[in-house]
């Protein structure tokens, strides 16, 4: 992407904001059950209703990630997924839709794969962000410079014990602020009790991107709940649950509960 051309994160937003809509973002994991099956499950995703879709590159010790997305990555390993096969999975989803497709993935997969070669690529095939849950907001630099030269954004994450560096940490963020609703590792919970007015009152004057709540939200229910908070919702572990357990019919399992997010919200 050139350096004037919009990212299609900033696209997204200004569209939905245009619309009034909050964003629905998804996530799932590259390679569960096969690459095939996450080529359709996005496509899927996005034409039931999901606005971004994270593809989550599996590694073999997701400290971030609670068992069912753990499970899901050892799936994919065991199925042989590397970052080069998820690299052809993105360029086949370039020929079908242009919306925006995030890589969430840990650190030491860019540094094992080079960080200006993993940004170059991600340029090349239309990665619009990343998300590294394991860096550090103050180690960001550690990719800040070859993500920005490649026009690919580094998604910040807050959590709810971060109240006093929210400002800081969304006025240096690109695409949307990433809000973890819950302290602990991803997975679907029933209720979430974090005080989002509190945590996110020093966003609220509308001068910051926009942020989006994630970890946790597991029913059409709870994306509304959270959606009242926030310009969107972020859901993952319920969808890879519903991937692992229809196998042959995920993906219209995916799409119903897509859908269904995306009413809600």
């Amino acid at each position: 992407m050139s350096s004037n051309s919009k990212n299609r994160i900033d696209r997204c937003f200004e569209e939905l904001r245009a619309r009034d809509e909050k964003a629905l973002i998804e996530f799932v994991t590259a390679g569960d059950p096969d690459l095939e099956t996450t080529e359709k499950l996005v496509l899927e995703m996005f034409e039931r209703g999901a606005d971004i879709v994270e593809l989550g590159v599996p590694f073999s010790d997701p400290i971030a990630e609670g068992k069912t997305i753990q499970r899901a990555s050892l799936r994919s390993l065991k199925n042989g997924t590397t970052l080069d096969k998820i690299f052809v999975t993105v360029k086949n989803l370039r020929e079908k839709t242009d919306k925006p497709l995030l890589l969430m993935m840990y650190i030491n997969t860019i540094f094992r794969y080079g960080t200006e070669k993993f940004f170059t690529k991600c340029e090349e095939l239309g990665i619009d962000g990343v998300i590294v849950p394991d860096l550090p907001f103050e180690e960001r630099d550690e990719i800040a410079e070859p993500a920005d030269r490649h026009g690919v954004y580094p998604i910040n994450l807050v959590a709810p014990t971060s109240a006093e560096r929210v400002s800081m940490i969304a006025a240096e963020s690109k695409g949307f602020l990433y809000v973890v609703s819950s302290l602990g590792v991803t997975g679907a919970r029933t209720k979430i009790t974090t005080d989002f007015d509190a945590l996110l009152a020093p966003l609220k004057d509308g001068e910051n991107v926009p942020y989006c709540i994630g970890f946790g939200i597991s029913s059409p229910e709870l994306a509304a709940s959270m959606a009242s908070h926030a310009d969107g919702v972020i859901v993952g572990s319920a969808l890879v649950n519903i991937i692992a357990d229809k196998d042959e019919g995920s993906v219209g399992a995916a799409g119903e509960f897509t859908a269904a997010l995306k009413r809600a919200i």
